[in-house]
């Protein structure tokens, strides 16, 4: 399951970096940009945060003197 949001969360990663050169190189409209940007920023905020904080659970405890 973590591996499969990893995969989305990639995604909508790449959903909001790539519309924005597409568009500064001419290859996209600018309305078609807004839409996979929100697209992958809704992609982002549902998957991200069910795997990034599981990593910080990981961390060893210390020991207190």
């Amino acid at each position: 399951m973590k591996i499969m949001l990893k995969i989305g969360s990639l995604i909508g990663l790449m959903l909001t970096i790539v519309p924005p050169v597409l568009f500064f190189l001419g290859k996209t409209e600018f309305n078609s940009m807004k839409l996979w940007m929100g697209i992958g920023m809704l992609a982002w905020m549902l998957t991200a945060p069910f795997w990034i904080n599981k990593q910080a659970d990981r961390r060893p405890e210390t020991e207190e003197n």
